[in-house]
């Protein structure tokens, strides 16, 4: 809804011939708004059935051809498309090197996005470098992360040629791969792996960790692989662009070698284009069937967990696995990525007290740690629950904000507080983890007090008083959210 739709609700009015507005029949100016508000939003829907009806067709036609290179693509960019692309565009993120804010360019749209699509199609369109900035590590004010930030129309533009690369290649994406993929998600990734390993009992997990992978992608390699399906000579030229823009940072610009454009929109899909071909078919097809047992994969973006049955076959490939990245020029981490032995522990095994104290038949996936327990029918089962790190970096983070917003009104820090938690739920609420959910609803709990009483220098919160006040400004309680059961409660 436009924001003049949104200032017309509450005062309806008409106007008479000259444009002038009087007052008229509330009941006839509410019907006036309807109607425009509805044409709008049908103007808006049509647009988007449109775009989506070409993304229809590049499917079919690359369904239809899975082995043949598209060189035509680029045709269905135009301005509807990149209005599309705008709309799916965030707009309140940090500005890039122009300064140009989605305000500035939402004022004259319709011209901006007829010269962004000129340009793109004539190939005069110039990638402007990413403005690098450095913010705090999660749960570590102390080290910091760089970033990159593009600008808002180089956002727009990546965007659309996203949405055409993504529907090109979800014709060929493996089940395996999760992430950045439409109606895929990290907890699809984590049921699968879960259902996956109680199937082979467990088996042995190799935990594959890729040093800088957005970072290190080769470029030479990656243009190898998207002239196996996308020729258009269009898209492919604006994608090298992107990736020779450079980065600027204090005041001066460089041109990485390696690696997929910082910040970029298009960055996770040329990235897994890049581990299709290097990780998943690789496994699919030349690995499984060579197994002895049986094996699986499971991949979020550079994540990446490998299951099998037969240590045998887990060694085998374990002693390939470095060959075949460096073959790419990526490198796994030696130090994160191990094989495990994570078989169903017997009635006598010891290997439940070693899952806690030591962590050697455990695994991180997707912030959740993989260990055997038991169930409460006395069974062996594979559990998870929230990873140390990521639950230490989660109360780090809500003591952190309690700390800098101490001052605003409790009502305010309430309801802060009341997203916070829902949206910890909403991922970590899961099957098997209710103790570290309660771990975390302690910690907000009392990293709240603790900071409503340092308000003043005056002790004015204590825990008996603040007691009182959750019984007016009350915490959601942990609940599971997916249950591998399939009944989940609502956050």
């Amino acid at each position: 809804m436009n924001r003049e739709g949104r200032q017309g609700v509450g005062v309806p009015h008409c106007t008479d011939e000259a444009g002038e507005p009087t007052p008229g029949d509330p009941a006839e100016g509410k019907r006036h708004l309807g109607m425009e508000l509805l044409e709008g939003k049908m103007r808006e829907t049509s647009g988007s059935q449109s775009v989506s009806t070409k993304l229809q067709r590049i499917a079919e036609l690359a369904r239809q051809a899975p082995k043949m290179a598209m060189t035509t693509l680029s045709h269905h960019i135009d301005e509807e498309f990149l209005k599309e692309a705008y709309r799916r565009t965030r707009k309140d993120g940090a500005v890039g090197v122009d300064g140009q804010t989605a305000q500035e360019y939402e004022a004259n749209l319709d011209e901006n996005l007829s010269s962004l699509k000129e340009r793109f199609k004539s190939g005069s369109y110039k990638a402007p470098p990413v403005r690098r900035v450095y913010i705090p590590k999660a749960g570590n004010s102390k080290k910091l992360r760089p970033i990159g930030i593009p600008s808002l129309e180089d956002k727009v533009l990546q965007r659309a040629v996203s949405m055409v690369l993504e529907t090109v290649y979800e014709q060929d994406f493996l089940d395996c791969s999760y992430g950045f993929r439409p109606k895929r998600s990290a907890h699809d990734a984590l049921a699968t792996l879960w259902s996956g390993l109680m199937g082979i009992k467990g088996g042995w997990v190799i935990e594959m960790d890729i040093k800088g992978c957005f970072d290190n992608i080769s470029h030479s390699h990656l243009r190898s692989f998207l002239d196996q399906r996308v020729r258009d000579g269009v898209i492919r030229r604006t994608i090298d662009k992107w990736l020779k823009a450079g980065v600027l940072e204090d005041g001066e610009v460089w041109h990485p070698t390696l690696g997929t454009p910082q910040g970029g929109v298009v960055s996770p899909v040329l990235m897994n284009v890049f581990l299709h071909e290097v990780l998943d078919k690789w496994f699919e097809e030349v690995v499984k069937p060579r197994m002895k047992g049986k094996a699986l994969m499971i991949r979020y973006a550079d994540d990446a967990v490998l299951a099998f049955e037969m240590e045998s076959d887990a060694r085998r490939v374990m002693e390939v696995l470095p060959k075949r990245f460096l073959k790419y020029g990526l490198e796994l981490h030696e130090e994160k990525t191990r094989l495990i032995d994570f078989r169903r522990p017997g009635p006598t095994d010891q290997r439940l007290t070693r899952t806690v104290q030591a962590g050697r038949a455990s695994f991180d996936f997707l912030g959740f740690c993989h260990h055997w327990g038991k169930s409460r029918k006395g069974y062996q089962v594979i559990k998870r629950k929230t990873a140390k790190e990521r639950l230490r970096r989660a109360i780090v983070s809500i003591n952190e904000w309690c700390r800098r917003n101490r001052h605003i009104p409790a009502k305010d820090q309430w309801s802060m507080l009341v997203r916070k938690l829902r949206g910890h739920y909403g991922y970590y609420g899961i099957t098997g983890n209710i103790r570290a959910l309660s771990q975390f609803h302690r910690a907000v709990t009392k990293a709240w007090q603790k900071w409503l009483n340092r308000r003043s220098q005056r002790k004015d919160m204590p825990w008996e008083r603040f007691i009182r006040m959750l019984e007016r400004y009350k915490l959601p309680t942990p609940k599971v959210v997916h249950s591998i059961y399939g009944c989940a409660a609502k956050p």
